[in-house]
């Protein structure tokens, strides 16, 4: 028995070491627990097949599956400066930013980009919940004020996805900033005619939720997504009551008329499309008639 403990079994754990299961071959769904292939997850355009669930899209997957032959050129977005309260919890903040930026190849939680949609050119700007929970600081702030320039500039459509915690804790008060200057970056496009349309996806909450998010011409939201200021929980805490079954899901709210669709993620691109095209022609009509 010493020899098969000793030699044989070492060998064969070798051979087999390289052959184990990578970490990212399966997807397990939140909701139903299904193992999926995660080749054909994000192929679903990350919807469960069996459940149809909507996760958390990054922004680059999200551009391709919305961009006419996934033609799309991104924009830069601005500078800001890194760690202005020198903030630090359990980890310095720099070092969380770098962290975020490791995992998820982008500088922050916004990314923007330029193309069409149907035919329609118009900008697009996506909120990535992989950084650092999608939260908004400077970097998203200053993000949305350029894309929704660029689109004032050029006389686009402007279209927000948004996905976040809410604000940034490590940048305090500049965090909660951004939500009057980007409400002021879109009362610019409203000056000009120019529709601003804002899909929901889970989650948006906190201050994004009562800011540019709730501000759009026209609300679509994924299906499931939750949509609220508070969370559940602590709204049940403070008013010591149990909450309407799916209380802050898409469906509620637009049952409730806080959003005027509720759409899949598959129909998304052809919806936003006769959206896009549709808006853009009121806004042609409307300037003629000035």
């Amino acid at each position: 028995m010493s020899w098969l403990t000793n030699y044989v079994k070492p060998k064969l754990q070798k051979v087999l070491k390289s052959k184990d299961t990578p970490d990212n071959l399966w997807h397990k769904c939140k909701s139903c627990g299904q193992m999926i292939f995660h080749k054909e997850f994000v192929a679903n355009l990350y919807v469960c097949a069996h459940c149809e669930t909507h996760d958390r899209m990054p922004p680059a997957e999200r551009f391709s599956s919305l961009f006419d032959n996934d033609n799309y050129d991104l924009l830069d977005m601005p500078k800001v400066k890194q760690d202005p309260l020198k903030f630090r919890d359990s980890k310095k903040y720099p070092d969380r930013l770098k962290i975020a930026r490791n995992t998820t190849g982008d500088e922050d939680a916004i990314k923007a980009a330029v193309g069409k949609i149907g035919g329609q050119e118009c900008v697009v700007a996506v909120q990535n919940f992989f950084f650092m929970g999608g939260s908004m600081g400077m970097a998203v702030g200053e993000g949305i004020i350029a894309a929704a320039r660029h689109a004032h500039k050029m006389n686009l459509p402007f279209v927000m996805f948004t996905a976040s915690g809410g604000a940034r804790m490590q940048e305090g008060i500049l965090s909660l900033m951004q939500m009057p200057r980007t409400t002021v970056a879109l009362q610019m496009l409203r000056d000009a005619g120019l529709p601003y349309i804002v899909v929901l996806t889970d989650p948006t909450s906190g201050g994004v939720s009562a800011s540019y998010a709730m501000l759009g011409d026209i609300q679509i939201a994924e299906p499931g997504a939750m949509i609220a200021f508070s969370g559940p929980r602590v709204i049940e805490q403070t008013i010591r009551e149990k909450l309407p079954e799916g209380f802050q899901r898409s469906e509620y709210l637009y049952d409730h008329g806080m959003v005027d669709m509720v759409t899949h993620r598959h129909d998304l691109k052809d919806r936003l499309a006769s959206v896009l095209s549709l808006s853009m022609a009121g806004a042609y009509r409307r300037k003629a008639a000035v």
